[in-house]
């Protein structure tokens, strides 16, 4: 049931379609909101970690400097219908605040702020509003969000503007971003739209600041130097499509740069000012890309729950099934397992589908017997996973199949064999590539190395956490990251090859935790081999006989 406003047109009632969200009708009590909380699960990280997490990064910040991380806008989907809400995975962080319309502040030093004098965190929420949480959801609230999640001060998002925050005295304004995607409310003078506008006023934030060219410096700061060719190949598209990007100086200078030492001569001239946008990232970077014993809970959680939707749709699995089905029963799983969400959009292409890598539609009505690519991702208390599978829905591979397939699984055997502590992040990807080369020049699909990226277009690794592509240094790999091994071969039909090849799309991923003398694949639960495969999918799932009634 959703608020709208009443027309009267022509004697009949007609629902215009837009949300009163400001403002709740006077017939409407407001409801009790001090009963009693059903029962939530109790595995979340707990506030001494997120307090943990915010002192590590407040140690790091320069002197006279101040942090600054928004909460998630809230984004449209259609009309008065909203995207469930994901909060801003810095912003969970952080504070374990899931809540919109938030900002938190870390101070180096301690500060006063709403005259309490001594503070180093300060957190501004949305206010407590019963009669707006009796259609939305319960929230926090400045004194739930103090005590429950262990901040030192919170106070309504309201009275930001007035907190007396002396911005002037601080010599170094971090943020990783500001939202460009936000909503003006203009019945909440305090929403994410209003706190940011405020910041940006308070703080002195260049009036000329460009998030877009952000993203982009901070890409060339931390990746121009070790990736030079990758950085500036992109670049170099993305100036293509919009020029006006080339005009920014840091931009414009590292792509007129001819050799490392004039590329670090460019990072050097353009380094960021007062309002720095690129250190905060830096930091958590290297924070979140090391996962503590508590994150490798919920992280294990998500790839277990992940892997046993791949073993049951394996079984489950017939050639008269449509990809939306398949991903439904992916989806049905996880959340039978305690899983909230996916990770991302569940990837489910059979055939000529399996081809496009970041397929979404997942609307082919029958699979037949064309390989089916799954990849798919459970996401357990805002940790994501990510496990592909591609298996035939008949049960067995063909031969052409069965050679494509096993091409790529000796890849990522490979890759799996680079993941150790001290190797270069490219490491496994370089592997992987090398295999498959080798691989399709034996099978005559091409005929020399440099022809790889036909077939095997994207890289075998990034890492895993609170997002599925999680912050990290891209450095040598240490113990404590998660990464994904993801080699792929995807022969769309018309490829230059002989046509059995053709519509045959394959990816095998796995989420590999690296210990102090190797890795651990922690999505080892899904099978990987054709043995195995074609093994389980002759056994019966726990799903077996689940049909519904014909619509008429």
């Amino acid at each position: 049931m959703r608020q709208t406003a009443q027309v009267l047109i022509g004697g009949g009632l007609v629902l215009a379609g837009f949300t009163a969200a400001a403002q709740t009708p006077a017939s409407i009590p407001e409801p009790i909101t001090e009963a009693p909380v059903p029962a939530r699960p109790t595995d979340f990280l707990t506030p001494a970690f997120h307090k943990q997490r915010r002192e590590l990064l407040r140690a790091q910040l320069p002197p006279h400097g101040v942090a600054v991380v928004f909460a998630a806008p809230v984004r449209n989907r259609a009309n008065d219908v909203d995207y469930v809400y994901h909060q801003n995975p810095d912003f969970h962080y952080l504070t374990g605040y899931e809540e919109p319309d938030a900002v938190l502040l870390l101070f180096k030093e301690p500060r006063t702020v709403g005259g309490q004098a001594g503070v180093t965190e300060a957190l501004f929420t949305q206010p407590r509003n019963p009669a707006r949480e009796q259609w939305t959801g319960r929230r926090l609230g400045a004194g739930g969000a103090k005590f429950q999640l262990a901040l030192q001060f919170a106070a309504d998002n309201k009275d930001f503007a007035d907190a007396g925050i002396k911005w002037a005295d601080f010599e170094h304004v971090l943020v990783t971003d500001l939202p460009a995607d936000t909503r003006d409310d203009f019945a909440n003078s305090a929403d994410l739209h209003n706190l940011i506008a405020t910041f940006r006023q308070q703080a002195g934030v260049p009036a000329d600041y460009n998030p877009a060219v952000a993203a982009f410096n901070n890409i060339i700061r931390r990746n121009g130097i070790r990736n030079a060719k990758r950085v500036t190949d992109y670049l170099t598209g993305q100036v293509k499509e919009n020029p006006a990007l080339g005009t920014a100086p840091l931009i414009k200078a590292y792509l007129a740069a001819t050799s490392d030492a004039a590329r670090r001569a460019a990072i050097d001239a353009h380094p960021p000012g007062r309002f720095d946008d690129s250190t905060l990232g830096e930091k958590l970077d290297e924070l979140r890309a090391i996962k503590t014993p508590e994150e490798l809970a919920l992280l294990r959680r998500a790839v277990r729950i992940s892997a046993m939707g791949q073993r049951e749709v394996m079984k489950l699995l017939r050639p008269e099934m449509g990809e939306m089905e398949v991903q439904g029963l992916h989806e049905y799983v996880y959340r039978r397992y305690g899983a909230e969400f996916q990770g991302y959009p569940s990837i489910v292409g059979g055939g000529a589908n399996a081809c496009i890598l970041h397929y979404e539609t997942d609307d082919r009505l029958r699979l037949d017997n064309d390989m089916v690519l799954m990849d798919c991702g459970a996401e357990y208390h805002g940790y994501s996973a990510d496990v592909t599978r591609t298996v035939p829905p008949s049960g067995t591979f063909s031969p052409a199949q069965r050679q494509i397939y096993e091409l790529v699984l000796a890849a990522q055997e490979a890759g799996f064999a680079a993941c150790r502590p001290g190797a270069e992040f490219n490491a496994p990807n370089k592997a992987t590539q090398d295999v498959v080369a080798a691989g399709l020049i034996k099978l005559g699909i091409i005929k020399k190395k440099d022809e790889l990226r036909k077939y095997y277009p994207h890289g075998a690794s990034h890492y895993l956490g609170l997002d599925v592509h999680d912050r990290g240094s891209y450095g040598p790999l240490m113990a404590g990251n998660v990464i994904t091994v993801e080699p792929g071969i995807y022969i769309p039909a018309g490829s230059p090859c002989d046509p059995k090849w053709w519509n045959i799309g394959v990816r095998i991923e796995d989420d590999a935790l690296i210990t102090a003398t190797g890795y651990e694949n922690l999505s080892a639960e899904a099978p990987r081999t054709v043995a195995d495969i074609e093994k389980l999918m002759a056994e019966p799932s726990a799903l077996e006989g689940f049909k519904l009634p014909d619509l008429k």
